[in-house]
């Protein structure tokens, strides 16, 4: 394999998790595209379980312009761009994903459209003139077109394809946005453009979308979820942190979760109040941890044993929680604070005290306990 001569121009970041059977092939493919151009490749791999790290050092042993930039006990592709970004040298950076669907022989274009249109950014653009989603079915092709509207809300900017996984940028607005991306969710490109503190020079270079080389498809249905959470932290992330409105709109289920247990043991087996109380509070408060370690804190998330042991540290948190609500509520209406309002603080009490000593406890990064 050839090894970069002169001057650096071009750092392609890619996310990857379990994509062994694509990597060969991409870096063959990212060789012959780029065969003119000095560039560099950082694969940032969210410990997949089949092997694709160790993949990446055995080819990049051979190629130094391989790197890999492995991550224990965090997931997400939007932060593994973020990361993957600042781990790179080259003036420009691209970003696109592993599986081949984005058409590799378009960056060289991308690059120059770059350089000769003074761009601060390249996007490979599905909607423009030239642009094909490929052999999409309906279904996705209308969930994509609302999305791309509803991208509106956080990005003034007439982009034909803010939602595209496959873009190059300059350094300069990598370091400009860093610091206030969310790094919510897959839409990183959305992420600058609604970040950036100015209006940035876009340039379009049309592509068609294909279909995946090797595995399967990382999208679910919470890729919905993930992305409304990406809207919610750009409309109001610096007021209330979108994870803290995740997890109280989550509590609001735990609250119907609670009253259907509760009426449930009352009428069907004629169970006491207060041992239907208790039962309920303790499937409320399961169902919470099991939706929050899901979709609040799903880059995070528990698995194995240490779900279980996350779920004895969040009922005690909680547990602590519900004493802070009464006693906060307590103390104001004993102050002659209406009923309305003692409750309604005695909530925000709880309500906060949960979520920061759940984030900080609970869901903090497993990363910091293996090192």
């Amino acid at each position: 394999m050839a090894q970069t001569a002169g001057p650096l121009e071009l750092s392609i970041v890619i996310p990857a998790y379990n994509e062994r059977g694509n990597i060969v092939e991409l870096v063959r493919r990212l060789s012959e595209s780029l065969e003119d151009i000095e560039w560099e490749l950082v694969i940032v791999d969210d410990d997949s379980p089949d092997s694709t790290a160790a993949l990446i050092r055995d080819i990049a042993v051979a190629d130094r312009r391989i790197r890999c930039l492995q991550r224990i006990g965090r997931r997400g592709l939007s932060s593994a761009c973020i990361e993957g970004m600042l781990n790179t040298a080259a003036p420009i950076i691209a970003v696109m994903d592993a599986d081949l669907q984005h058409d590799e022989t378009r960056l060289p274009t991308m690059l120059a459209a770059m350089r000769t249109e003074d761009a601060d950014i390249a996007i490979a653009t599905r909607y423009g003139v030239g642009g094909s989603t490929g052999a999409w079915d309906m279904s996705r092709l209308r969930m994509s077109r609302l999305a791309t509207r509803l991208s509106r809300l956080i990005c003034k900017q007439d982009i034909s394809d803010p939602m595209s996984g496959f873009f190059m940028l300059r350094r300069e607005v990598a370091e400009e946005t860093v610091r206030g991306l969310s790094g919510l969710g897959f839409k990183v490109l959305l992420d600058i453009l609604a970040t950036s503190p100015r209006t940035l020079r876009v340039v379009d270079v049309p592509y068609t979308f294909r279909d995946r080389f090797s595995g399967d498809s990382k999208l679910d249905s919470l890729v919905i979820w993930d992305f409304g959470m990406l809207l919610i932290d750009k409309l109001v992330g610096r007021y209330v942190p979108a994870r803290l409105i995740a997890f109280a709109i989550i509590g609001g289920t735990g609250v119907i979760v609670h009253m259907s247990v509760l009426f449930g043991l009352i009428w069907t087996v004629g169970a006491k109040f207060e041992v239907a109380q208790s039962s309920a509070t303790l499937v409320a408060m399961t169902s919470n941890y099991l939706l929050n370690n899901l979709l609040t804190f799903r880059d995070i998330r528990r698995r194995g044993w240490s779900l279980v042991t996350g779920w004895f540290s969040f009922v005690l948190t909680c547990s602590i929680g519900a004493v802070a609500n009464v006693g906060i509520a307590g103390y104001l209406y004993g102050n002659k604070t209406s009923v309305f309002m003692s409750a309604i603080a005695g909530i925000a009490v709880g309500l906060v005290w949960n979520y920061v000593v759940s984030a900080t406890y609970t869901w903090r990064r497993q990363f910091s306990r293996r090192v």
